[in-house]
């Protein structure tokens, strides 16, 4: 057995309650997770073709406000 389908009969065995305690982990993990590899894109410079799109549309008035 994989340490993913392990993983997975762990988070079946999970009751509600801990089932939701995970669940909001999970969730800050993966967002922290992904955080870095924006950071990680952007000192790549991975990111700077979208940005010099945008900004070329935000000159040209494309922008919308929020």
């Amino acid at each position: 057995m994989s340490e993913i389908e392990q993983i997975e009969q762990s988070i079946r065995k999970l009751s509600v309650e801990q089932l939701a305690k995970f669940r909001a982990w999970f969730i800050e993990f993966d967002a922290r997770a992904w955080d870095r590899q924006i950071e990680a894109d952007q000192r790549a410079g991975k990111l700077d073709q979208l940005v010099a799109e945008a900004r070329v549309e935000y000159k040209a008035g494309k922008a919308r406000g929020i």
